[in-house]
């Protein structure tokens, strides 16, 4: 804790410790001049870029599995990049399948199962590439545009082809695709103005990517008897499980979006002051 001075006013800042110490007392991915950029950023009153700082609070990070394989990643010299664009084709891939299910004669439970594991693949080269670029000391100047552009399509692809699987609704697939649009909007708009990243749900991409893996392997695997479906009432057509799902995505999405946009201004006003 230190202590400068500015005219009569005394302001004290906390050196916030950028990286996670291990037992050989170093900090993972981080460099001295993090450390730098990260007191020149307390002192102005922004959020530090390039560091963990900023970065999707993910606990499996710290499974020692996900940090070998990273390692054995960053070994043979792939990229995160490639990590990045093989996970945005394998969730293409996910949506495919979902929207296949609604087809007629379509083997619908494989489908979904295919679905649930391309989105959970998807999840996993999200996780990878980030400890690729960090941990393995792999960033490239193009590593945010590789980060942000390919997680927009996945999530686009996914949630509009969820909205055209069997019994559930176009609508909803696009209302969610777009709400997902806009939750990420705002995270980026907050860090425009100088903010930390903000990752807060209720239903940021790991929810809306977690209830889509739950409804696809519940179709998957349920007898058809436990597969619940409102009649169709007039334009409003069957609706079911995904249907359902999709529901809960617009709305928690809404509740996001909300709870990100409060915590921006709250910050705004605080920094103001």
């Amino acid at each position: 804790m230190g202590r400068g001075s500015d005219g009569n006013r005394t302001i004290k800042r906390k050196l916030i410790p950028v990286g996670r110490r291990e037992s050989s007392d170093r900090y993972v991915g981080c460099t001295p001049g993090i450390f730098a950029e990260a007191k020149i950023a307390i002192m102005e009153k922004r959020a530090p870029t390039g560091s963990l700082l900023d970065r999707r609070p993910i606990a499996a990070r710290d499974v020692p599995f996900f940090r070998r394989a990273a390692a054995s990643l960053a070994a043979t010299g792939v990229t995160p990049n490639s990590i990045s664009i093989t996970g945005m084709f394998v969730a293409c891939g996910a949506g495919v399948c979902l929207a296949l299910t609604g087809r007629e004669n379509a083997s619908e439970r494989a489908l979904f199962l295919l679905a649930a594991l391309g989105i959970q693949v998807r999840l996993l080269a999200n996780m990878l590439d980030g400890m690729v670029a960090i941990e393995g000391n792999r960033k490239s100047p193009t590593g945010d545009l590789y980060n942000e552009v390919p997680d927009r399509i996945s999530d686009s692809v996914v949630l509009i082809g969820a909205g055209y699987a069997l019994t559930s609704s176009p609508t909803l697939g696009y209302l969610a695709a777009a709400g997902a649009l806009f939750v990420t909007y705002v995270r980026a708009l907050g860090r425009s103005l100088g903010l930390p990243s903000d990752f807060r749900g209720p239903m940021a991409k790991q929810q809306r990517m977690f209830l889509a893996t739950v409804g696809s392997v519940y179709l998957g695997f349920a007898p058809e008897a436990w597969r619940f479906v409102t009649p169709a009432r007039g334009p409003v057509p069957e609706l079911g499980v995904l249907a359902l799902v999709l529901v809960l995505i617009c709305v928690g999405e809404v509740a996001t979006a909300w709870r990100r946009i409060a915590s921006i201004a709250s910050q705004l006003r605080s920094r103001a002051e």
